[in-house]
């Protein structure tokens, strides 16, 4: 049997087990009741035949529609309820970045340390994963997590995990991709805290994502524009991350990964109010990586601080 190796995991099983025994119920009693009236009613038989009365037409299919509405309404919630959950992920999660590309993971923690088709993580902390795609529709699917999201060309979806248990579990891509597809795979290495603070202590010479997003930041010119001695009447990024934001079109946009990752790629889709469309495009000069760095520097930006 597959591993339970997360929080999750129970949650979905349960959920699973749950709704095959409801069916297991209802094909019995169906199949019960069709076998029961073939023999009760089969030609020959004795059985009492006429017209049915009033009650049995009226009442009883009246109630068994109404029961068979109430049931799929119960179902409906308690599936609904046990998976919201994946969706409420925990502030304190350990925030994991992901880059789908053809035909291979590339992740990257928070403090710089990078890697390829396999990720190592603490057990027993919330791991948060922002993950896009650099080509193709991919999916993230570890079934002894029972996750699997799917991970788009152009934005940022997510997905967290609490896993439970130290070891090695496997890591798909559920989505077909091309040519090599059945070879994107991987591994998620599960380990005891101590463990993965002394894995983990390589990470500082290469410096935090957000300490090399400032660097890129001011190689590709963006201060330029953005800085405090800007003469380019820019908005401010200081203390932007979070925000809600007035487009030129009307309405409001929520500042989060997939604004921000807009903004360089597209920064003519949405136009902030009051400011001049000049902002050139980075697709093709900023790599995927390079833009999830600089995000991670744009969320470190506090107001009134400086750029």
């Amino acid at each position: 049997m597959m591993p339970e190796a997360s929080t999750l995991a129970p949650r979905i099983d349960h959920l699973f087990f749950a709704l095959v025994g409801l069916s297991l119920v209802i094909v019995l009693l169906v199949g019960c009741l069709v076998a029961g009236f073939a023999v009760r009613y089969r030609r020959g038989s004795k059985a009492q035949r006429g017209q049915l009365p009033k009650w049995i037409t009226r009442d009883v299919e009246l109630g068994w529609t109404a029961a068979t509405f109430f049931v799929a309404i119960f179902i409906f919630w308690f599936a609904a309820s046990m998976q919201t959950s994946e969706f409420e992920i925990p502030n304190n999660a350990m925030e994991i970045h992901v880059v789908a590309k053809q035909w291979m993971w590339k992740l990257e923690h928070a403090d710089g340390q990078r890697e390829i088709n396999t990720l190592h993580v603490p057990v027993g902390v919330p791991v948060r994963l922002v993950m896009t795609s650099q080509d193709a529709i991919h999916s993230f699917f570890v079934p002894a997590f029972r996750i699997k999201q799917d991970v788009l060309p152009g934005r940022y979806t997510e997905t967290w995990f609490q896993a439970t248990k130290p070891g090695t579990y496997h890591l798909f891509c559920a989505e077909y991709c091309g040519t090599d597809h059945s070879q994107m795979t991987g591994g998620i290495v599960v380990m005891p805290p101590a463990a993965f603070a002394r894995w983990s202590e390589g990470a500082a010479a290469q410096g935090t994502l957000a300490a090399q997003g400032a660097v890129l930041f001011r190689q590709l010119g963006c201060s330029g524009c953005h800085g405090k001695s800007a003469r380019v009447r820019a908005p401010s990024l200081a203390g932007l991350y979070g925000t809600r934001q007035p487009m030129a079109g009307g309405g409001f946009r929520q500042v989060d990964e997939e604004y921000l990752h807009d903004s360089i790629e597209q920064p003519q889709k949405d136009i902030v109010a009051g400011y001049t469309p000049v902002m050139p495009s980075y697709q093709g000069i900023a790599s995927e990586g390079d833009i999830i760095r600089i995000i991670a520097y744009l969320k470190t930006l506090k107001a009134g601080g400086r750029q």
